[in-house]
């Protein structure tokens, strides 16, 4: 989580372990572009950084930040992944619509690193505006995807 103590992107890259015989699957929300294509590059690079061969990184759209759960659950199912990241952002708007995604979301991937064999991920950004989202997927707050790339490798070599 951002904050003005926590830069998004600053870790200590000594204490990632070496990811090049890792496989990663990337869920990614169409919706809000703009922000989700900034986090999947974020993570994405970080990824390759530490290691995993742009082979081994297996990227699926899905329509919205709701269908990221389905999407996960079939990478979970059917990949043989290390970690399963997903990508989204969800921005409120004048109704409560923000408020069930944002939970349905959180409890679907809570639900899956309940029951799967691999970590899935959580990447959704939930911002009031648009700008802090923009902050938060390569802005000043620093990228998720970044943060994501490492949790996964961290998660995958627990």
């Amino acid at each position: 989580m951002a904050t003005e103590l926590h830069h998004l992107s600053d870790y200590d890259p000594n204490a990632v372990p070496d990811a090049s015989n890792m496989c990663f699957g990337i869920v990614v929300a169409e919706w809000n572009p703009e922000i989700t294509n900034a986090l999947l590059d974020g993570c994405v690079k970080t990824l390759e950084k530490h290691g995993t061969l742009t082979e081994n990184i297996h990227i699926k759209k899905v329509p919205g930040s709701f269908e990221l759960i389905y999407g996960a659950h079939q990478m979970c199912l059917n990949g043989g992944y290390d970690a399963v990241i997903i990508l989204g952002s969800v921005i409120k708007g004048e109704t409560p619509h923000f408020d069930y995604i944002c939970q349905g979301v959180t409890y679907g991937i809570a639900h899956l690193n309940a029951i799967s064999e691999i970590p899935v991920i959580y990447g959704l950004l939930t911002t009031l505006d648009f700008q802090q989202a923009k902050d938060r997927s390569g802005g000043k707050l620093g990228n998720k995807g970044d943060e994501c790339a490492i949790d996964a490798i961290k998660m995958a070599k627990f």
